[in-house]
């Protein structure tokens, strides 16, 4: 089979698996090679600034040994397959960089033969890259679960980000789904590679290459099983935690396979995705708890609202909140105020007392902060009451409305509940 045809069969394998991402990476150029995988220059989809930078994300392999139900490459599937050889990745990856395609590898692979032999040809891969291209730019790469922690020492120190996908949230559904795999055979490569990563930021050394130095992500898989999103999302704190993991992707699931023990799915929850998304951001970067945003009488999130309103409005006792007073992790519970626009208004106290035309001065979105805030215990002149049901009423209207300050509209079991391109960029962003 010709390599470009080879080509077309992986990458569109490859387009199932989210948990790729590159900010954070500070491999430089050297030794007059090509590439950089700088913290500028390198992201799957959106970087730092902003802007859409481009890998080459590719399965080496579709030809897995396992049989997991909800996997388009299940070995009992009847599905084209193909496998690269390690120098035709590497020829492809150098030959897409020169011409300006992408800026970067991110390189999966079902499970060939074992993982360990699978592992082995990833490793010989990036070593072409890496030894006799001396290609410097960033590469992900996803180990394989199961795989000797030895292969793990040397694919780690090749690469700059590591993946290793847990996919199914729970044991029981692992069992059910995916029984060739252990649950032990994912958490312990991942507890295996943090350690690594502690290790070698405490060890650095400009003799000793460095290990992980963008840090390891995983996918789980939403909607396959019957798991709530407060047991996901409590899965995902735990290993922010725990293993001190740089993301969590959320995968919405598409029913590409039919056994009985899958979902019957019209469509993928994509709604569901993207509020776990949001809820990730205010776990990393808001100070909030899971227990905190969702608990056993209120499991799931609100399909017409951000986890963050949501919380607001099941904890109205808490606001409204003086913009003029309050703290720093106290501004950040307020729906509309991000990590940014929370350290404008710190530093802008420090000069003068605020009010509503100079948040907007500072750029602050007062849209859905009105509700929430006083400003020289003033409420914001639109919002003629403090109450509950106004509120929600009014925020729901916003999440599906592009007017200034939208008015009360009647609610229909039949409204869009998919995310908005607003949504997307929130997520994004992680302004909530």
């Amino acid at each position: 089979m010709e390599t470009l045809d080879k080509l077309k069969i992986l990458a569109d394998s490859a387009k199932y698996d989210a948990s790729c991402s590159s900010s954070g990476s500070n491999r430089k150029n050297k030794n007059h090679g090509i590439g950089n995988g700088s913290i500028s220059g390198i992201c799957h989809s959106w970087g730092a600034d902003g802007r859409c930078i481009s890998l080459l994300k590719i399965l080496f392999s579709n030809c897995c040994i396992y049989d997991c139900k909800y996997c388009i490459n299940r070995c009992t599937n009847s599905v084209k397959r193909a496998t690269f050889t390690p120098q035709e990745v590497a020829d492809l990856t150098i030959n897409f960089y020169k011409r300006n395609y992408i800026e970067g590898l991110f390189l999966s692979s079902a499970v060939v033969k074992s993982p360990d032999h699978t592992m082995e040809l990833l490793i010989q891969t990036i070593s072409i890259l890496r030894n006799e291209y001396h290609f410097n730019g960033y590469i992900h790469c996803k180990s394989i679960p199961g795989a000797s922690k030895e292969l793990i020492d040397t694919l780690g120190s090749l690469v700059d980000r590591l993946s290793i996908n847990i996919e199914l949230p729970s044991h029981d559904s692992l069992k059910l789904l995916a029984p060739q795999k252990e649950k032990s055979g994912i958490l312990d490569p991942m507890s295996y590679v943090s350690n690594g990563i502690k290790r070698n930021q405490l060890e650095k050394s400009k003799y000793k290459p460095s290990f992980v130095p963008a840090g390891q992500t995983t996918q789980l898989i939403v909607g396959a099983t019957p798991e709530s999103d407060l047991k996901i999302l409590k899965l995902s704190e735990g290993l922010y935690q725990k293993l001190s993991l740089k993301r969590v992707y959320y995968s919405a699931y598409i029913s590409v396979n039919q056994d009985k023990n899958l979902p019957t799915l019209e469509a993928p929850p994509l709604l569901r995705e993207n509020r776990l998304y949001q809820a990730d951001w205010l776990l990393r970067y808001y100070g909030f708890k899971a227990s905190e945003l969702l608990d056993e009488t209120h499991p799931n999130f609100n399909h017409m609202l951000d986890p963050k309103c949501d919380w607001a409005l099941r904890h109205i006792d808490k606001f409204p909140i003086e913009i003029n007073s309050a703290d720093y992790f106290t501004l950040l519970r307020i729906p509309g105020i991000g990590v940014i626009s929370a350290k404008k208004i710190i530093r802008a106290r420090r000069e003068f007392l605020l009010d509503f035309q100079a948040l907007k001065k500072l750029g602050v979105s007062v849209k859905r902060a009105q509700y929430f805030i006083t400003c020289k215990g003033k409420y914001y002149d639109k919002v003629y009451k403090f109450n509950e049901n106004f509120i929600e009423r009014n925020l729901i209207y916003q999440e599906r409305s592009t007017l200034p300050f939208p008015q009360f509209q009647q609610l229909s079991i039949f409204d869009n509940l998919l995310p908005t391109k607003e949504d997307k960029i929130k997520c994004l962003t992680g302004s909530l």
